[in-house]
Parts: C-alpha cells; structure tokens; sequence
C-alpha cells in the first residue's frame, strides 16, 4: 500500500466521525502526520482503552467504567426523580449546569419513524420497569428539543402519566433544533428549574 493510499484510508476513517467533513479529516491527518510517532501511539492507546474499559450501566445507560455508574450508587442522589436523556452525552451536559441532583435514564436515541426507529428500539421497557420498581415520583423529559425529542417526549408522557407519576418537560431555553451537548451550563440550568408538566 503506497503513502497515499495509507493516508486516504486515515483520512477516510477520520471523516466517519461525526460533525468531521473532509476537510476537517485532512486537517486532522496532517496534523497526525506532523506529530511525532509518541503522540499517535499514545492517541491510539487511548482510543483502544475507552473501548474495552467503558460499557454501558445496567441501571440507567450511561457510560461508565464501574457498573453501576458512580450517578446511580450515589447516596446523595435521589432515585425519586429520574431525568430522561436520549444519549449518555447528554447526562454530562445537565451534570456541567450543577443543576440537577437525580439519576438519569438514557433512552439510547429518539423516536424517528423514518429512520426505523421505533419504540422496540429504545430503553422505554426499561425506564417503564424502573419507575414501577423504584417508586419514582416525577419523571423529566430531557430529550433534545426538535420534531423526534419532541414526539419521543409526548409518547413517554402517555405511557408514564397513567402510573400516577409527576412527567414534565424542560423547559425551552434550549435552542429550537439544538442538541444538548452544545448548550451552555447556564442554559441548562434554567431549562431544568423552568421545566414544566406535560
């Protein structure tokens, strides 16, 4: 395999990244290439690491090296009310806003019939078991704020409120379309404290 194809093949898994275009994997390749060989060793440890040692909780999703995650086994952390997110990347955004003192449940994504995401698809069965089990009185909808977050927060909103458990939304100080992971700790903040019954 001549340079450029190796390169190509670099740049090509690069690009696979999500929010990487083309010109941001040439970018990072180069870069890669500029560096010396300690730097990719070390990067490709790292890379290789988080893939075996990380796995997903039992209890709620997240990502975590200890299962249960350190979220769920917190003494100080009430099992009473339990914040729904649809990607463990969400948890650490609420986590950054100080805000929140519960668990967390990930759904695993969103309701999105077009792409064949169905309810089957997601934690739903799970979160519905928890909620019975755990005794949980309220129940945020934590899902991005855009056309599927919005459906996915209605359906659970149905299946929830017959159980007689208190489900509200957070409030919309997030971005129309946005995704968790890019709002600021203060916007945050505000979206949980300002979140409202559905």
């Amino acid at each position: 395999m001549d340079e450029q194809n190796v390169i190509s093949r670099l740049i090509g898994e690069l690009s696979r990244l999500p929010g990487i275009g083309r010109k941001t994997a040439e970018r990072l390749a180069y870069y890669i290439l500029k560096e010396d060989e300690q730097f990719a060793q070390n990067l490709a440890r790292a890379i290789l690491e988080v893939k075996r040692r990380v796995k997903f909780c039992s209890i709620c999703g997240n990502m975590t090296e200890i299962d249960p995650c350190g979220i769920c086994t917190d003494p100080r952390r009430s099992k009473k009310i339990v914040c729904v997110v649809e990607e463990p990347k969400d948890i650490w955004a609420i986590e950054k806003s100080g805000a929140y003192s519960g668990v967390y449940h990930v759904l695993m994504g969103a309701l999105s019939p077009l792409d064949g995401i169905g309810p089957e698809k997601l934690r739903i069965k799970e979160l519905l078991q928890r909620v019975q089990k755990d005794q949980v009185e309220e129940v945020i909808i934590a899902t991005d704020p855009n056309i599927e977050g919005d459906a996915t927060a209605i359906y659970l909103s149905k299946l929830l409120k017959p159980l007689n458990i208190t489900v509200t939304r957070i409030a919309s100080g997030l971005p129309v379309g946005g995704d968790l992971e890019y709002a600021d700790a203060v916007t945050l903040s505000k979206a949980l404290s300002g979140r409202r019954p559905l």
